[in-house]
């Protein structure tokens, strides 16, 4: 079975892209899983500070390791947007495959900075866990929120001047050792209610990508179009994360749900339909991300 490191190898020679899901219940976990596996395609679960807050640190680490136990399939646990190094550290000493640390509201010395102490505390216990640990670091604001928005997210700009600098992106690599970064180039976290988020900047991609030399990952997935995905991968991008269409499809199946069987009180009946709604979502991406 492939690790985390190796999958990415094999996405940049593919030129495809690993797909990146969030979840705060088991119900997303097995629609994830399903969906991966029906592909075969390895994936990764995100759990942000809140659902891990919700899930459990250790719990979630847990859940993912007896998937890839029990299947010997590559499905790997990421400590999505981690905003201090005190919960860095909580990931990494828990079992996380990856950890991210978004110091993307910090100025750049600081963010550099930080990065730096999570990645040195990462690689550290790499050796004394004798294990692979990938870390990722944010440089550009794109908001904080995976959910549906009337407008473009409080301080975020998107302008040209605004979206990460090739220049930047090059010393943020070299002063920290990030194993993967993640630069703002007109994506946005959540998804705005219109139903179509701004378009890509694919030619700031493509220069990122090369003057960072490290694998790029887009955040704020949800509502961005088929063609900037492919466009975006083909520039150097090699994970994509999606979350806010993974809660809007739980939401809407169990509200239908629901309304359709008031008196149904067992749970598992109620969310299996939620399941299949996220599995389809989670499907669809992964084709899309791997040219399938």
């Amino acid at each position: 079975m492939l690790t985390l490191r190796e999958c990415l190898k094999q996405a940049e020679a593919n030129k495809t892209a690993i797909g990146h899901f969030n979840i705060s219940n088991l119900e997303a976990l097995w629609a994830i899983f399903y969906a991966a596996k029906e592909l075969n395609l390895p994936v990764i679960i995100g759990v942000s500070e809140g659902e891990r807050d919700f899930v459990g640190v250790r719990q979630a680490v847990a859940l993912v390791k007896s998937l890839r136990e029990e299947f010997s399939y590559p499905i790997f646990l990421n400590a999505d947007h981690t905003y201090s190094f005190d919960r860095v550290k909580e990931a990494v000493d828990a079992g996380f495959d990856a950890v991210i640390f978004d110091g993307s509201k910090l100025d750049l010395e600081e963010n550099i900075r930080i990065t730096k102490q999570c990645v040195d505390y990462a690689r550290e216990q790499a050796k004394v866990q004798n294990r692979d640990i990938i870390v990722e670091g944010e440089l550009g604001y794109i908001g904080t929120s995976s959910k549906l928005l009337d407008a473009i997210p409080e301080g975020v700009k998107l302008g040209l001047e605004d979206l990460t600098k090739p220049d930047e992106a090059k010393r943020f690599v070299a002063e920290t050792g990030v194993d993967l970064l993640a630069p703002a180039v007109g994506n946005i976290h959540g998804m705005l209610k219109s139903g179509a988020d701004p378009a890509l900047n694919i030619a700031r991609v493509g220069e990122i990508s090369e003057a960072a030399g490290v694998p790029l990952v887009l955040h704020g997935g949800s509502g961005n179009n088929e063609q900037d995905f492919r466009d975006a991968i083909t520039a150097g991008v090699r994970i994509v994360h999606i979350n806010t269409e993974l809660r809007v499809a739980y939401r809407d199946a169990l509200r239908l749900t629901l309304q359709e069987n008031p008196d149904e009180v067992a749970p598992y009946k109620i969310l299996k339909p939620a399941v299949t709604a996220m599995q389809k979502v989670v499907e669809k991406k992964l084709r899309l991300f791997s040219n399938l």
